[in-house]
Parts: structure tokens; C-alpha cells; sequence
């Protein structure tokens, strides 16, 4: 009892309704206290940088704007990114020991939203829309851009025309045949011509190249070929294109000094123009795990500003009056950077291109300035720079490959123990060159590892040998092939060129000999099914927190790489897959073989069935298919999926037949698959995908054992540049 005679209550009992609500706050608060300490010692052990993690939020809200499907998710990521910033500023801003959390949350956050508002309003701005159908359009327009691509025997031209039927400025894309082709068709031209053009395509599967997307960011209302002549009605004035005329002489003057396929190697490694590279060449390379060579990167930047900066403080240095009254390395950082500069602009400024120039003048500025010139902040800035500029980037193959490959390298160099197995020692040449090829091999192998799930993303195929390969041919390129391209280049200004064009010829032939043998070999190429956007999200996650972190936390980033590993080993293969008309239709059976109902061998559609189905055999024609019954007009195929048995119809062609004999066909299959409409009389037990599910679902991938159907449209949402068949038309 109390001094005042009240009874005593156990402290901590509740004493009612508010009593025990007042207990639960409590100790959710205590809860939520722990936590944050837990969090903030956790970030102050593993070393939080804040930049990189800047960056890589950033990109999450770019990201997520692409993920989610309607505007209205848009606006409430953009509101619980805002609230967490503010809230655990509120919450933490008297906090003791809590500043590293507040910072976290706080700054990435604001990132998030910043990055999901920064590719909103980009869509908005550059975003055209398509043309509402095909058409034969006559147009009166203006040479934007010029591509030449002698191993397709075209000219790719980028006009900006009116659309006379919708009455509106368009940009759009016709290819040119070469005996088509004039010397006055160059940028600033006036030309009349017809053209058949299409709206930008959909992708021809779930997972395959999104067309549509990339042509809205670029402003493409519309792509299509030349009919008839080209007439020029007003010349290009003499500035126009001037830097485009220049990349194009250049390359023209790389093919004449040498022929064939070394001539059109080094004409990419000089000015990025791959267009006259022959494509079993560029499969070679892509397979062989060659193919970013041919792409003007950071290997290329850097090895020119490298020699540009060597080559400026050696030709400083000779200079006694300047050297005793100016930091040589400084004015050589400033050569370098204008070097890489020019020759960013010179090769097209290229994703990969703006974020090695930009990369390496940061390193030129921290060599000048006496600081660590190779760091995760540098790949930040400069993935930040190229994100604010073309956030549509993110999720093209160029980007992801460039900045992985990048981040692989600065995380691994960075290691406490890469540094100190390349620590200076008192050693044998021949000891500290065997350190050098080992580490040049680790590296390569972690290169291919990082940029495994992000080929087999987006290409469904992945070069198995490419780590041993580019320990050859990336020594070959940076210090044999590049300098003699460019001591050629050098001395043709005096006619004395032609020795260094034979060594480099030579050069180039040894690479794209590596490039077949590898390719060829047995086992060389693996190809997989479709990767969903889980596994692949869970291989970059684990990726980042791998490079990001230090010390043993970062071996966490081993988890959700190891689960999505076996994710990607346990994905079921599409046991049917419809292209976005309906006309090529693919099945696959339990030992792995894929059977298709049109499409001549390479053609587009039969290649994207092939990778998408994950396939290594020859495909066979459907009638083929064990067990199958076929007529002039249908297949009746039985599957075995699951746990129960499917029987698959599917048309051969668009001929009529009685509605009712179609009909009782119907009833006795679980799927129907055909390219026109079918009547609402036929109804299968399952599914029916026909001509009106394809126009408004696009592609299509089943799974029968899930019985799931994938479809192009639920991956779309309501982003400008999807609409579907019956919307079109």
C-alpha cells in the first residue's frame, strides 16, 4: 500500500488500455534505439564513404523510375524517399553518436529522389512519340545525322522531317543503300525523298532488345528505309558537320591504308566507326570476350591520355627555363586532358567514351595535385556526370558493363592484399613480370566475373574464355596495336607512314585470329535463358556491396550472389515462346531442343527464339516434334509438364477453316497458339494466344509446369514509349 492508502501496482504492469499502448511505444523505441546503434557502428567499422553510395542511390531512383509502372508509384517513391530524408533528419538531429545514420538515410534519400525526378523529366523533354502506323511517307527534311556502314552496304541517315499527317517536326532514321548514296548527303543537307517507315519496335520477346525504349530517348519518331531517289534540294553549308566529316575521313583514310578486316579494327580503334567491321568478325570478338576492344572505352582513352601525358612532360622536361619555374606534371595533366577531350569528340562522346575521358582527366587532376589518383569516388563522379546528362543510360548494357568492369578493377587494386602483392621489393625483373602477368590475369577473370550476369542480362549468351583471351589481346591493343595505329597516323603527315601500318596490320590479324580460335573453341559460348530482373538486381547488389565496403563486411556482398547463382542455375526454361505478331512460335523439349514454326536460320526472330530459349542445338522445324500430328493448317503437340500432361494447338498458316470444327478442336486443347484472330467460339481449357492477345500483350513466354504466361506488355507499364498493337492501330 501507498502512504496514502492507494494499493501498490507492480512497476512496469500495465494498469489498462493507454498503460500497455504507452508500453508498446517504449519499447519500440528501444527496439528502433538499438537498431540505430547497431547501424551507426556498423558504418563507422566498414568505412561508409558517402560518394560512392551517392551515386549508386542515385541510380536506384533512375532504376525504380523504369521498374515501377505508373505515375502515381513514380510520385509515392518520390514522397517516401523525401519523408525518409526528413524524418531522419527530425528524428537523429539531436542524437548523440547517430550522425553517420542521420547522413546515410538523409543524403541517399535526397539521391533517390533526385535521380527518380532527374529520367521523369528527361522522358519528358527528349521523349517523341511515335508515328501511329506504317506508312510510304514522302518527306522534305534535314540531314541530322550521317553513319556510315560499308559492311551492311548502306548509309544510315537521321532527318528531322514533319509528319504531314499528324502535322508535327519528327526525327527519324532511314537507311540508305550504298549506290544510293552521295557525297552531298552530310549533316546540314536538304533532301526530298519517300520512305517506307515503321514506329519503333517493341521487344520481339520478354527479354529481348527494347527498341522502342531506346528510339523514345533518342527522339526516333519513326525508322525505316529509302524508296525511290534521294534528291537534294539545299546543300550543306561548309561548317555543317564539320567534326562528324572529319571522324568520317578519318576512318575512309584508316580502311585505304589497310585493307580488309584489320583495316576496319583499326578504323574503330582510331574513331569508334565500327560500321565497316564484318559481322562474323564482331561474333568472333563478342564470343571470344573481345567485344569491348572494339568499343572506344576506357582502354583506348586511357591508353591516349596516358601517352599523351608521357610523351608531353618528357618534351617539358627538355625545356630547362620552363622546368626550373613551372610543375611540369600539372602542364602535362592539362596536355593530357585536351588530348582526351579531342579525342572523345573525335569518336562520337559515346557513353563509355564521356566516362573514361572524364575519369581520366579526375586522375589527371589528382596526379597533379598529389593525390590518390585511383578511387571509387573518381567511378562516382564521373557515373554521376554521365547519369545527369543521359540517365537512360543506366539500364543499357553499355553503361552497366563500363562502370562494372571499372568499380572490378579500382575494388580490386584498392585490396589490402593486391597492394601488397604488388608492393615494390628488392626482386628479379623476371620475378616482378611474372607478378605483373598473374595480376594481369586475376584481373581479367574478375572483370569477366563482374560482367557475367550483366552479358548474360542483356545478350543471354556469355563468352567462356574470355578471361584467358584478354590476358593477350588487351597487352596486344594497349602497347603494340594503338601506338602503331597512331605513329602511323602520325607519320602519313610526311608520306612515311606505310612500315607502321604493315606492323600494325600484322597486329591486328594476330588479335582477330585469337578472337576465331577462342570463339571456335569447344564450349566457348554459353547461352541461357531469360534472366529475370530479381536475379540480376540480387548479382548487382551483391557486386556493389563487395566493391564499396571495407574489410570483412564486405564479404556479406557473397550472399546474395551466391543465391542469385542459384537462381540462375534453377530458372525454368520458357517452354513456349510467341513473338510480338504471332507468326514464329518456339517450343522446347525436356532434352533441351527447340523446335520452331517459321524463320529462316539467322533471321532475327529465330535468333532471338534460340537465345531467349537458351538453346545450343539446331532448331527443327515444329512439324518435327516427337509426337507431333500435323495438318496442312494445325499441330497438335502433347507436352509433359509438371504434373500433368498439356496438349498444345497451333496454326500453321492464316487459311480459314469451319468455325465449327475449329471450335471442337479447340475444346480438346489446353493452349491455342495462332497468328490471326480466332473466334470468341474457340476456347481452349488454358489459354488462347491469337492475333488480339499479341497485338495487346506483345511477346509472349510460357511456363507451363508455373502455369504462367510472361508477356512484353506487364514489363512496360504506362512509359511513353509502349503501346500496344491495338492501341497503334
Amino acid at each position: 500500500m501507498a502512504n496514502d492508502g492507494t494499493p501498490m501496482v507492480p512497476f512496469g504492469a500495465p494498469d489498462g488500455p493507454a498503460d500497455a499502448a504507452v508500453q508498446r511505444h517504449w519499447r519500440m523505441r528501444a527496439i528502433l534505439s538499438r537498431t540505430g546503434d547497431h547501424t551507426e557502428k556498423f558504418l563507422v567499422q566498414s568505412g561508409f564513404d558517402r560518394g560512392p553510395w551517392l551515386a549508386v542511390a542515385f541510380a536506384a531512383g533512375i532504376g525504380a523510375w523504369f521498374l515501377l509502372a505508373m505515375p502515381w508509384q513514380w510520385i509515392a517513391g518520390l514522397v517516401i524517399a523525401l519523408a525518409a530524408a526528413v524524418f531522419s533528419h527530425a528524428i537523429w538531429r539531436g542524437a548523440e553518436g547517430r550522425q553517420h545514420l542521420r547522413l546515410a538515410v538523409g543524403a541517399l534519400g535526397l539521391a533517390f529522389a533526385l535521380g527518380l525526378t532527374t529520367v521523369w523529366v528527361r522522358s519528358e523533354m527528349v521523349g517523341a512519340e511515335p508515328i501511329s502506323r506504317p506508312m510510304l511517307m514522302k518527306l522534305d527534311a534535314r540531314i541530322l545525322e550521317r553513319t556510315e556502314q560499308p559492311s551492311e552496304d548502306r548509309v544510315r541517315l537521321v532527318l528531322a522531317a514533319r509528319d504531314a499527317e499528324a502535322g508535327r517536326a519528327i526525327r527519324v532514321r532511314v537507311n540508305v543503300p550504298n549506290d544510293h548514296d552521295m557525297p552531298e548527303l552530310r549533316e546540314g543537307a536538304r533532301v526530298e525523298l519517300r520512305a517506307r517507315l515503321m514506329p519503333p519496335s517493341p521487344p520481339l520477346l520478354p527479354g529481348a532488345y527494347d527498341f522502342a525504349r531506346d528510339a523514345w530517348f533518342k527522339g526516333f519518331a519513326a525508322t525505316g528505309s529509302l524508296v525511290g531517289e534521294v534528291r537534294v534540294t539545299e546543300p550543306a553549308e561548309a561548317n555543317d558537320g564539320w567534326l562528324a566529316g572529319k571522324q568520317r575521313d578519318l576512318s575512309a583514310h584508316v580502311r585505304s591504308r589497310l585493307s580488309g578486316a584489320p583495316g576496319t579494327i583499326a578504323a574503330a580503334f582510331a574513331t569508334g566507326d565500327r560500321g565497316g567491321i564484318a559481322k562474323a568478325d564482331e561474333e568472333a570478338m563478342r564470343d571470344a570476350g573481345l567485344t569491348h576492344l572494339l568499343s572506344i572505352s576506357g582502354l583506348h582513352v586511357s591508353a591516349v591520355i596516358a601517352a599523351a601525358y608521357f610523351l608531353a612532360i618528357k618534351l617539358l622536361a627538355l625545356w630547362p627555363w620552363l622546368a626550373l619555374r613551372a610543375r611540369l606534371p600539372l602542364l602535362a595533366a592539362a596536355a593530357a586532358a585536351g588530348v582526351g577531350i579531342a579525342y572523345t569528340l573525335l569518336t562520337g562522346a559515346q557513353v563509355p567514351t564521356v566516362r573514361s575521358c572524364i575519369g581520366a582527366v579526375l586522375v589527371l587532376g589528382a596526379l597533379a595535385l598529389g593525390r590518390e589518383p585511383l578511387s571509387l569516388r573518381m567511378v562516382a563522379v564521373a557515373a554521376g556526370a554521365v547519369l545527369v546528362l543521359w540517365p537512360e543510360s543506366l539500364v543499357g548494357p553499355s553503361f552497366q558493363m563500363s562502370f562494372s568492369a571499372v568499380i572490378a578493377i579500382v575494388a580490386l587494386h584498392n585490396s589490402q592484399p593486391v597492394r601488397d602483392f604488388l608492393a615494390p621489393r628488392e626482386e628479379g625483373w623476371t620475378r616482378v613480370m611474372s607478378r605483373r602477368v598473374l595480376m594481369l590475369f586475376i584481373t581479367g577473370l574478375v572483370i569477366e566475373i563482374a560482367l557475367t550476369p550483366i552479358v548474360l542480362f542483356h545478350f543471354h549468351r556469355s563468352g567462356l574464355y574470355g578471361a584467358f583471351a584478354n590476358v593477350f589481346a588487351i597487352p596486344l591493343v594497349t602497347f603494340l596495336s594503338m601506338p602503331l595505329i597512331a605513329l602511323a597516323l602520325f607519320f602519313d603527315l610526311v608520306g612515311a607512314g606505310a612500315p607502321f601500318w604493315w606492323l600494325a596490320g600484322k597486329s591486328l590479324e594476330i588479335l582477330i585470329a585469337m578472337a576465331h580460335f577462342t570463339s571456335s573453341q569447344p564450349g566457348a559460348v554459353k547461352l541461357v535463358p531469360h534472366m529475370g530482373l530479381g536475379i540480376i538486381s540480387l548479382f548487382v547488389g551483391g557486386g556493389l556491396w563487395l566493391a564499396l565496403w571495407r574489410g570483412r563486411a564486405r564479404l556479406l556482398g557473397l550472399v546474395p550472389a551466391a543465391i542469385g547463382t542459384i537462381a540462375l542455375v534453377l530458372s525454368p526454361v520458357p517452354d513456349l515462346l510467341i513473338t510480338r505478331d504471332g507468326r514464329n512460335v518456339g517450343i522446347t523439349n525436356q532434352d533441351g531442343h527447340l523446335f520452331v514454326l517459321r524463320g529462316a536460320p539467322g533471321s532475327y526472330s529465330r535468333t532471338n527464339i534460340v537465345e531467349l530459349a537458351g538453346s545450343e542445338a539446331e532448331a527443327m522445324p515444329i512439324e518435327e516434334y516427337p509426337g507431333a500430328r500435323c495438318s496442312a493448317d494445325f499441330c497438335s503437340i502433347g507436352l509433359s509438364r509438371g504434373e500433368r500432361d498439356w496438349s498444345i494447338l497451333v496454326a500453321l498458316n492464316r487459311q480459314r477453316i469451319d468455325e465449327r470444327q475449329l471450335a471442337a478442336a479447340c475444346e480438346l486443347s489446353d493452349l491455342v497458339i495462332a497468328d490471326r484472330w480466332l473466334p470468341r467460339s474457340c476456347k481452349p481449357k488454358w489459354a488462347k494466344i491469337d492475333g488480339r492477345f499479341v497485338a495487346e500483350n506483345g511477346g509472349t513466354s510460357v511456363y507451363l509446369a508455373d502455369e504462367r504466361i510472361d508477356t512484353v506488355a506487364s514489363a512496360q507499364g504506362q512509359h511513353g514509349w509502349w503501346k500496344t498493337d491495338a492501341e497503334k492501330y
